[in-house]
């Protein structure tokens, strides 16, 4: 476990029981094991810290999974699962360079910027499930299943902090 003060605590604490009471697939150990990843959540002073590591631990995972995508289509023989593996390829790479954009934006601040990181954060979220569909139309087993589960769990992370950061859309006034 995080060596966590008590106020830092309660930021990462309070940041997880948020997370997990908006995702059904996400718990808040979930949530807690994800930031144990990166030592600087221990001393993350608000959400918008939390947000950019939350960033940062699902470019890594994106990253890794990008590398054991091309360790994959390097041995296989197969032509067509060589060409799903090829779209898992393609999917990861954005995620990659969405990821890295949300990290400069939620450093940035403001609204808009934290916009773009919720926009960037979506997208990037959108690539194990189109990994995983490339093998099911195919009604062939992805080798990529638990990657795919894993980043999406931290994407899902990463976004409802991102999120968080962002104001309320307003309501029109109502006139009576």
């Amino acid at each position: 476990m995080l060596g966590l003060s008590t106020c830092e605590s309660s930021v990462l604490q309070d940041t997880c029981k948020s997370v997990a009471g908006g995702h059904k697939y996400v718990t808040y150990n979930d949530c807690i094991k994800a930031f144990q990843a990166d030592s600087a959540s221990a001393t993350a002073a608000d959400a918008r810290g939390l947000a950019a590591i939350a960033a940062r631990i699902a470019e890594k995972a994106a990253n890794a999974t990008s590398a054991r995508i091309a360790a994959l289509r390097a041995a296989e023989k197969d032509a067509r699962r060589k060409d799903r593996l090829g779209v898992c390829a393609e999917v990861y790479s954005d995620a990659v360079d969405q990821l890295g954009e949300t990290a400069e934006d939620i450093a940035r601040g403001g609204d808009e910027a934290t916009q773009d990181a919720v926009t960037q954060l979506s997208a990037a979220l959108d690539a194990p499930g189109t990994c995983e569909d490339a093998f099911g139309e195919a009604d062939d087993a992805s080798p990529l299943a638990p990657e795919d589960a894993e980043f999406a769990k931290l994407a899902t992370i990463a976004l409802a902090v991102a999120a968080s950061l962002s104001p309320p859309p307003s309501t029109p006034a109502t006139m009576d």
